[in-house]
């Protein structure tokens, strides 16, 4: 059996650590490189880097500001906000990012996944999802809506069709990311994530509302994820990387317990 992973998001806007709910009300609590070396240092499995408003602005990723990070951590990266082209693409790994993360630009571009796919290796494309909770309705039977542009943008499109299509491109990995969980701490979007989960054979990241240990041992069981997703709780130190790991593993969860750095 696999080990879960525990991956920690950095949301970076203007250069800052930020943290937003419901994708509103986005504040600056920090220096991303910082965070990301604290976090390498307590264990954590994976990084997870996204300019949340490169694709807004319609600009590139803050190069920079990936070799830094990529610079302190020595675990898989992944960067994500503004790719439209293989050369982003190509530029990121480039800049140290072991992933790419695309989103908008693949909803309005699929073709994009199949590009990067074939250019980088699909183990290196992750296809992210921003998903909303709306009526059930023929055009979107699962009654969840792929969004855009930070949640702003709807598409009229089934979360779940846009799942099997994603995979179906060469997408290696997706993030489900729930709008209306994020940023809560309610706890994840569950009965979405097993959804998605159960529609494609790829890994699967739950991503959006974890506000204490007992939401990921959730999320990884309950909702078929392969991976959890956190920020606020580790962002504000209410919990570490080590201590939901240990709570993983006190509950049977099997993840990667590493050994302690020099």
């Amino acid at each position: 059996m696999l080990s879960k992973r525990v991956i920690a998001c950095l949301d970076v806007r203007d250069g800052k650590l930020a943290k937003s709910v419901k994708f509103v009300d986005t504040k600056d609590i920090g220096d991303p490189v910082e965070k990301a070396r604290e976090y390498y240092e307590a264990g954590l499995d994976e990084l997870v880097f996204y300019d949340i408003t490169a694709s807004s602005d319609g600009r590139g990723i803050m190069l920079d500001v990936v070799e830094r990070v990529a610079a302190e951590v020595f675990i898989p990266f992944s960067v994500g906000g503004g790719i439209r082209s293989v050369e982003d693409a190509t530029k990121l790994r480039l800049a140290g990012a072991e992933k790419i993360n695309v989103n908008s630009a693949a909803v309005k571009d699929p073709e994009l996944i199949r590009r990067c796919s074939d250019a980088i290796g699909a183990q290196s494309v992750v296809l992210s999802m921003d998903v909303l909770r709306v009526p059930v309705s023929t055009e979107i039977p699962s009654g969840y809506e792929i969004v855009i542009h930070g949640g702003r943008t709807k598409m009229g499109l089934d979360a779940i069709e846009w799942a099997k299509r994603g995979e179906a491109l060469g997408a290696g990995e997706l993030v489900v990311n729930s709008i209306d969980a994020d940023g809560t701490r309610e706890g994840y979007e569950l009965r979405l994530t097993r959804a998605v989960a159960e529609a494609v054979t790829i890994p699967v990241i739950a991503s959006g509302g974890a506000g204490k240990p007992e939401h990921l041992y959730d999320a990884l069981t309950e909702g078929h994820a392969d991976a959890a997703l956190v920020a606020s709780m580790v962002h504000y130190g209410e919990y570490t990387v080590s201590a939901l790991k240990e709570h993983l593993r006190s509950r049977g969860v099997k993840v990667r317990i590493p050994r302690k750095l020099p």
